[in-house]
């Protein structure tokens, strides 16, 4: 049934309709603003005790490589003498590489990671990406995040599929099913059905009050005179429902004494968020946090260091956070970028636009060691790397070994599952 929506002054910026609610929602709205003007029963609910941790749920926390990480000089081909015949400046030597094997091995900026690999903890699924490649950042992201073939545009993410196989009509409680923390609802989460995902971004502390969308809240909430099928009413709910969510949230979030010693920057809070969601017994199964920069067309070596260097001590931080709290077991942490670069480095010492590359999967309860095939070096200026695993195998193997989910509900085509859990 349709509904007419709720009539607001032009001015106001507060939501009308729960399309326009939900939309503005997903992309940081903070209601916590307006918390003075909540009900009392909903600051009693707010500061109720929290759900015991579930022990038995499996979480999945993905972690986007933004810009098109480069997976060459990240997993470290040293023993190929191809490797350093395409990248004469930006070949990482022999001598700095920490070893993996006898043929590959992390640049110098992982050891945190090469720590968690030699203890079993890390999977590198090697040389990941799809047939018919597309280089543009927008169309290889929504390749990837959509689960689509590339001559295929879906509407829905692959985990927003999950979500909508799993997880419709379940009572959610004041849960999020999904948490990301980023600026807007990731492409990896649309659905088709409406579903509690819940969005932290940078400013959702300390932002300043509005008083006009304070007063329209405050009428929303004390007005009883709605009938429970209304418009109005619906929206009510919706719009206290996610100020109960972020009231707890931002509980959790500012009380929250880390196990572990998080590095500085965005990256590592981000998963010191998720961390304390976690740790707090929240029953959401879906996190999503993301580290931009990845696009290193010029003076690569230093700024590709120094993510790498962010990404590896942020994922360890957050690895021994969880297993301080016994929580290790039940999170999966897997690492996903649009594309890797071109084999042979650029004339401006950084490298372009290519197609396969390298995917962590990190967990107490993964299969450490290498999955799948190397690329072969044996190219030409200017040729792209062939993939040999395509990344909805990783997809489906996360999906029916960890999340306990039918891959075929998800992805259209059969996959052959990999190994790592």
């Amino acid at each position: 049934m349709s509904h007419s929506p709720l009539p607001s002054p032009p001015s106001s910026p507060f939501p009308t309709t729960r399309r326009e609610f939900l939309r503005l929602s997903r992309q940081g709205l903070g209601l916590l603003a307006f918390s003075q003007y909540a009900p009392e029963f909903l600051v009693r609910s707010t500061l109720a005790g929290e759900p015991a941790p579930e022990k038995d749920r499996s979480i999945l926390v993905l972690v986007q490589l933004a810009g098109g990480n480069d997976g060459l000089n990240t997993v470290v081909p040293f023993a190929d003498d191809h490797y350093y015949r395409l990248r004469p400046s930006l070949g990482i030597p022999a001598k700095d590489v920490l070893k993996l094997s006898d043929s590959h091995g992390f640049h110098p900026a992982c050891r945190p990671l090469h720590r968690l690999f030699q203890d079993g903890q890390l999977s590198i699924a090697q040389n990941v990406g799809y047939p018919n490649p597309n280089r543009s950042h927008f169309r290889s992201s929504e390749i990837w995040e959509t689960g689509s073939n590339s001559n295929e545009y879906l509407a829905t993410g692959w985990l927003g599929r999950y979500l909508d196989n799993e997880c419709t009509g379940a009572p959610t409680g004041q849960d999020p099913q999904a948490v990301h923390i980023t600026n807007g609802l990731p492409q990896t989460l649309l659905a088709a059905n409406d579903h509690a995902t819940f969005g932290v971004s940078g400013n959702a502390l300390g932002r300043r009050q509005n008083a006009e969308s304070g007063k329209l809240l405050e009428k929303l909430a004390s007005d009883g005179s709605d009938s429970e099928n209304s418009p109005a009413n619906f929206l009510k709910h919706t719009l206290m429902d996610s100020l109960v969510t972020e009231k707890r949230v931002q509980r959790v979030l500012s009380n929250y004494r880390p196990e572990s010693d998080y590095p500085n920057g965005a990256f590592a809070s981000s998963l010191r968020n998720v961390a304390a969601l976690i740790a707090s017994g929240f029953s959401t199964r879906i996190y999503f946090v993301s580290l931009s920069g990845f696009d290193t067309h010029s003076n690569q070596a230093n700024p590709h260091q120094n993510l790498l260097r962010t990404l590896s001590e942020g994922l360890a931080a957050f690895q021994q956070d969880l297993k301080s709290r016994r929580l290790d077991d039940q999170v999966m942490t897997m690492t996903f970028s649009e594309f890797g670069r071109r084999p042979n480095e650029n004339e401006s010492r950084g490298t372009d636009h290519g197609t396969s590359a390298p995917l962590f999967v990190l967990g107490s309860k993964v299969k450490g060691g290498f999955h799948g095939s190397p690329p072969s070096l044996d190219l030409q200026r200017n040729r792209d790397l062939t993939h040999s695993t395509d990344f909805r195998q990783v997809y489906a193997t996360v999906l029916e070994h960890w999340l306990q989910s039918p891959a075929k509900s998800v992805l259209d085509s059969p996959m052959i599952k990999l190994d790592f859990v």
